[in-house]
């Protein structure tokens, strides 16, 4: 699973990705200077492992991951090969989840690709290029389907009934996210065409120091516009994230935010936003030698979570030992929550909740 940062040229979004996995994309004040994507494998911050780090003291932590990808940025006309568009929205249709970067900053040292700060123009401009590659995918498809449908064809007309719901939506530049469907035929008829517009979304503005802790007009103008769309909206200053991640020791990390009159860094609540974007949760391993975030879905069964670790534990899979971190941290080590009855054994089909530690038992 992997979510993609887009966004116009020169919105921030390199600066942002380097910041996050500090590994340093080329970032240049002019576009296009992302062409192929960057990826990365982002540690994810979960304060939770510290607090397992001092009650288990375990040789080695491992946080969980998840990963990121820097698109190069796509301008008006990407839907027709524009600004080597096509590769672009190629890179997009391969994530799983959409991190849309918003400029809401003044500063006439860098250049915006259309001379002048709008975000919501920005953020149309982006949507309709998206649309406009969906509209192609479901008219490609809808040709084909409609030939099946003529000839009577019971799953081909309940294809076609769709597919030209999707395309009159998208002709009135509405997002498959946005659209009312029943989740049993949107997940039979469009999510195999791995629609654009139908991957959630996270709107991150891209803001100057003075409105980090406040707000600015950009930013309540775009908060406003997708209030309909249900999406969630982080504010962050990506110039600002570049220095606190120049910052090498914790505490002069931890005074410049103070300082900024911030809790946390607006990266670390990037990745959580983006992990949560992607349906993903953590349970956790806990021993002597390594205390471990393991990532898997929402929902996961044992096995499935088993399987993580590997896939011999799913196969084998017999009961899993639970315990709720708050009972953990409560009775403080795993030997007097057994005594206060607190370990549960679970069985096949429990589904794992975020937090768990958990330990397996299989035979293989």
């Amino acid at each position: 699973m992997k979510a993609g940062i887009v966004g116009l040229p020169n919105v921030g979004k390199s600066t942002l990705f380097n910041c996050l996995s500090n590994t340093k994309a080329q970032s240049a004040n002019f576009p296009f200077c992302t062409i192929e994507p960057n990826h990365s494998i982002i540690n994810v911050p979960d304060k939770r492992l510290n607090t397992l780090e001092e009650l288990v003291g375990p040789e080695k932590v491992i946080p969980a991951t998840v990963e990121i990808v820097d698109i190069a940025g796509l301008v008006k006309g990407a839907s027709k090969g524009e600004g080597l568009g096509n590769k672009f929205l190629a890179n997009i249709r391969e994530t799983d989840a959409i991190i849309h970067v918003l400029r809401c900053f003044d500063n006439d040292n860098i250049t915006h690709v259309d001379g002048s700060i709008d975000p919501l123009r920005d953020k149309e401009i982006i949507d309709i290029e998206l649309q406009l590659k969906d509209l192609e995918t479901v008219n490609n498809r809808l040709e084909k389907v409609s030939r099946s449908a003529k000839s009577g064809d019971k799953e081909s007309i309940a294809e076609k009934n769709v597919l030209e719901k999707a395309k009159n939506l998208l002709e009135q530049s509405t997002n498959i996210r946005s659209i009312e469907l029943d989740p049993e035929d949107k997940n039979k008829y469009l999510k195999p065409l791995q629609l654009i517009t139908e991957k959630p979304v996270l709107y991150v503005c891209n803001v100057d120091e003075s409105s980090i802790s406040t707000t600015n007009n950009h930013v309540d103008s775009v908060r406003t516009l997708i209030e309909k769309e249900g999406a969630e909206l982080i504010i962050l200053a990506a110039g600002i994230e570049s220095e606190i991640n120049e910052l090498e020791d914790y505490e002069e990390r931890r005074m410049f935010l103070d300082d900024l009159g911030l809790e946390e860094p607006g990266s670390s609540k990037l990745i959580n936003a983006t992990y949560n974007l992607l349906n993903l949760q953590t349970y956790f391993t806990a021993g002597s030698k390594e205390v471990r975030a393991w990532t898997i879905p929402k929902m996961a069964t044992a096995p499935q979570a088993a399987g993580v670790i590997h896939t011999d534990f799913e196969k084998g899979f017999i009961k899993a030992e639970v315990i709720s971190f708050d009972d953990y941290v409560n009775f403080k080590t795993e030997a007097k929550v057994k005594e206060a009855g607190k370990m549960r054994m679970e069985g096949k089909t429990y589904i794992v909740k975020n937090g768990d530690i958990i330990h397996f038992l299989f035979n293989v």
